[in-house]
């Protein structure tokens, strides 16, 4: 049975307070869930006709009508159940309470806070109070210190999704201050920026001897994202043992919680001071730290219940339209079911999650592995220095895989070509066309 409460709201159909029971979600420091087509005196599902017409109606009337700007706090989503179709809304506890209903302004009658089971009007003083405390040193009011900024690779990943940028997408994903700027979301996501996030991986248990140090940034924050996670799923090797019954294998890493903990570290992270999160493995653990502690009136035991206070609303904006995060709260959650609360340590300045690799499995066939990679390593070298003599003068593919008795163009391109592209010692005589049916490729004269 499902009870209303300081954080539950249950209506029987979409009505005219939509707003005001958000508005008081917004503002209260849990946020809240809203279902639509459950009736609050029986708890039974009476289910809502049209549900697809009715989430577009309540994201259109919470984009619009609520202030500020309501980008990145909120989840509409459709459910069943008893066999009908409900609503779920989902509000996370806003950062620039207090909010308000547009039409009626900042006062006690456009001010609303969650009072038990109900919306209450918002104290004059208490709206005071909260807007002389409203957060303004966040990524959406610094001003850009470059405004110069392209957005290509961005708009590439929205159109790879049924989402499209319009000539107004910086105004419509708040990438712009009130004067018209780019601020530091805007910076954050373009093409060229100085952000760089790093993925350390260390010989032992301590910081003392560093065998690789990669950076992934100084681009888009969605690319750099989708980079560190395909680095730590290729260091999330496979370990396998051998029981008297089966063979057991499993991955260093719950794959869920792995991407979850890179998601939250990235987008929580507090970006004001330029201190990109930080990843480092090392032989029996992953460690992620992102900067900034828990947000302002928030203790751990809410942190562990998935209570969601977003510290940068424009880039949840943008992972969620991309499909990168999932529910609103829904990280801390998905990470506890596969790990115990003690992998979080909290600082008043940084919140840092360490991943324990898993238990009782060795690397026996990992080594096996490593030993197959190095054979076709080697014979790869051999192939690569014939090829690169044999290329002395423009080849085509068709005759370099002649030449080394090959038949599999996947395998030739991705071993031996593109590798020799990529370190100089084979170009291109068609740079501008690499995918010209003319195109050939040369040694260089650098085979160092």
């Amino acid at each position: 049975m499902m009870l209303e409460s300081n954080r539950i709201e249950i209506k029987r159909e979409l009505t005219d307070s939509l707003e005001k029971e958000v508005v008081a979600f917004l503002n209260y420091r849990d946020g809240g869930v809203i279902y639509l087509g459950i009736d609050d005196r029986t708890q039974a599902a009476v289910g809502v006709s049209d549900a697809d017409g009715v989430q577009l109606k309540i994201k259109d009337r919470i984009r619009n009508n609520i202030s500020p700007s309501t980008m990145g706090l909120f989840d509409v989503i459709a459910e069943t159940r008893d066999g009908k179709a409900i609503i779920k809304i989902t509000v996370a506890s806003g950062s620039e309470k207090p909010y308000y209903l547009s039409r009626l302004g900042m006062s006690p009658k456009g001010c609303y806070l969650r009072v038990g089971s109900a919306s209450e009007p918002m104290p004059a003083r208490m709206i005071e109070d909260l807007f002389g405390s409203r957060i303004r040193n966040s990524i959406g009011t610094i001003k850009s210190r470059k405004q110069t900024l392209t957005f290509e690779q961005l708009k590439i990943y929205y159109n790879e999704t049924r989402l499209k940028l319009n000539e107004q997408f910086a105004h419509n994903l708040e990438l712009l201050t009130e004067d018209g700027s780019y601020n530091y979301a805007a910076y954050l996501l373009s093409d060229e920026n100085g952000l760089s996030i790093k993925v350390a991986k260390y010989a032992g248990t301590d910081r003392v001897n560093l065998v690789e140090n990669e950076e992934y940034g100084y681009c888009s924050l969605v690319k750099a994202t989708k980079a560190v996670l395909e680095k730590l799923k290729v260091e999330n090797k496979t370990f396998a043992r051998i029981t008297p019954d089966r063979r057991e294998e499993r991955k260093l890493l719950d794959l869920v919680a792995l991407r979850e903990a890179v998601i939250n570290a990235i987008i929580h992270n507090n970006y004001s001071n330029e201190v990109p999160p930080k990843f480092e493995l090392f032989a029996d653990r992953l460690e992620i730290t992102s900067a900034g502690g828990l947000p302002s009136g928030f203790d751990e035991e809410e942190f562990f219940m998935g209570y969601s206070v977003p510290q940068n609303k424009e880039l949840m904006r943008v992972f969620r339209d991309l499909d990168m995060v999932e529910q609103l709260g829904s990280g801390v959650p998905r990470i506890l079911e596969h790990y115990p609360r003690t992998i979080y340590r909290f600082t008043p300045n940084f919140i840092r999650l360490v991943l324990p690799f898993a238990e009782g499995f060795d690397q026996t066939s990992d080594l096996r592995s490593d030993q197959a990679t190095d054979q076709v390593t080697d014979q790869a070298t051999d192939q690569a220095d014939a090829l690169l003599k044999f290329c002395n003068t423009p080849r085509s593919t068709k005759e370099m895989m002649q030449y080394l008795g090959l038949s599999h163009h996947p395998h030739f391109r991705h071993r031996l070509l593109l590798p020799l592209i990529a370190s100089g010692k084979l170009a291109l005589t068609i740079p501008d066309k690499p995918k010209s049916p003319k195109q050939r490729y040369i040694a260089t004269m650098d085979r160092s």
